[in-house]
């Protein structure tokens, strides 16, 4: 009987599958066909079952699905520096804010470039964006290979985006429109900056405008104490209540920081089955404090994990924020046993593609898309092999990165990208760097 043609062969070492059972398959095969999985199994058998044209040898390598960033802010990767050792409120009002109503289109493709060069090389392979001109960003997402989640920053106010509520919705709809012509690959949210920053007519009519699309509603949600303040004062009651009250909780709903929380709180969210997006080396850096995440967990609220922009954590690596996220409940609540490498290494897959809508990522399992990563187990770091999730969540860093594919295709090898070259990025990063300078000296000089 003749073996069944299939687009390419990967021929692992150790595959972390991230299927229902957890299952960790040694000499281990993947046939893919059109961008999805055919099957994983036994290298024997798949071998016999199967042949392709491309056969890749990942013998000493760990596999496992790409990465998942639930929560960004890519073309941020600007401001990288910029404005350290800061508190939020003042890091936002009097730093970043200032910045952001510069950008233009051009920045925001640079920056966002470095952004997705970054996320390739350290793992992830999908990336949920909350920012500005979501239009290049589809686009470069597209030219880079990455898949995205995309939703244009809603506020409360005018901006050189939209001067009204209703511009701006149809500025979501009009990007929603426009990405179906990147296939599944490139989609949208809907995203509303925070509590604070809109009003009760955006948060219920965003809400309603990603049920009729059918698009996740993303939100920044009790990130600091003082912005739960905020919301008593403005509204006679806490974000997440003030939510609630909106009707805007809900599984479509995927709820970003969620650091200030009552034990009332999480229950109603998890009554919701409302997703939490956890973001611990963000929140760290400016200490805006630590979400309750294990108490979430107990509620079985669906934790996922997202870097925020590259301005408050200086970096878009989720195996940074996966050992963060595990290590900062141990030390919170002294408990050595909370938060295993299992449980954080489903927040940034399993649990991502959950909240995002996209059941058929997250895992390596037949009828999947083959969002497929790959580290080198040659790399001193990681020998030798005992538990690979632990190796994942707390020795891997990110730079033994070595295989990246999304839905079937090669985006990075060894070293290589294949959709674009390491030399423009540092002509991005050229470039920013003269903006940002130029525009610091027209603030001083008042010109």
């Amino acid at each position: 009987m003749s073996a069944q043609h299939c687009d390419t062969l990967l021929h692992a070492g150790i595959v972390l599958t991230q299927n229902e059972k957890r299952e960790v398959l040694h000499n281990a095969g993947i046939a893919i066909t059109a961008g999805k999985i055919d099957a994983v199994g036994d290298w024997d058998a798949i071998s016999k079952e199967f042949s392709a044209k491309d056969e890749r040898d990942l013998q000493n390598c760990l596999v496992l699905p790409g990465l998942i960033n639930c929560h960004t802010h890519n073309s941020m990767t600007a401001f990288r520096g910029l404005a350290d050792d800061l508190p939020l409120m003042d890091w936002l009002e009097n730093h970043i804010w200032p910045m952001e109503k510069k950008l233009d289109a051009e920045i925001i493709q640079y920056a966002g470039a470095i952004g997705c060069g970054e996320m390739i090389r350290t793992g992830t392979t999908c990336f949920c964006d909350m920012y500005l001109h979501e239009d290049v960003t589809a686009k470069l997402a597209q030219g880079t290979g990455m898949r995205a989640v995309l939703g244009e920053g809603l506020l409360g106010f005018p901006t050189r985006r939209y001067s009204n509520l209703n511009e701006a919705l149809d500025l979501i709809e009009s990007l929603h429109l426009r990405n179906k012509k990147y296939g599944t690959r490139v989609t949208t949210c809907v995203a509303p900056h925070a509590v604070y920053t809109t009003n009760l007519e955006l948060l219920e009519k965003s809400f309603a405008l990603a049920e009729e699309l059918d698009i996740p509603w993303t939100v920044h949600l009790a990130e600091t104490t003082e912005e739960s303040a905020r919301s008593e004062e403005m509204f006679g009651c806490r974000p997440v209540e003030y939510l609630h009250r909106a009707g805007c909780l809900s599984p479509r709903s995927v709820l970003v920081h969620c650091v200030d929380l009552t034990e009332e709180e999480q229950d109603c969210i998890a009554e919701s089955g409302a997703s939490v997006v956890h973001n611990p080396r963000s929140n760290m850096k400016l200490a805006s404090g630590i979400s309750p995440v294990a108490g979430l967990l107990e509620r079985d609220v669906n934790v996922c994990l997202g870097t925020d922009g590259a301005a408050s954590n200086n970096g878009l690596n989720i195996f940074r924020e996966m050992k963060a996220a595990a290590l900062l409940q141990k030390v919170s609540t002294q408990d050595p046993t909370v938060c295993p490498a299992q449980t954080v290494l489903d927040m940034a897959t399993r649990n991502a593609a959950k909240a995002l809508g996209q059941a058929d990522l997250g895992s390596i399992a037949p009828k999947n898309i083959a969002d497929i990563i790959a580290l080198d187990l040659d790399e001193p770091a990681l020998c030798p092999v005992y538990t690979p999730a632990s190796h994942i969540v707390y020795a891997a860093g990110g730079q033994e990165v070595c295989f990246s594919m999304v839905a079937g295709e090669v985006i990075y090898s060894n070293g290589v990208y294949t959709h674009f070259e390491i030399e423009e990025l540092r002509e991005c990063s050229r470039r920013i760097a003269d903006w940002v300078r130029a525009e610091k000296v027209r603030s001083q000089t008042g010109a």
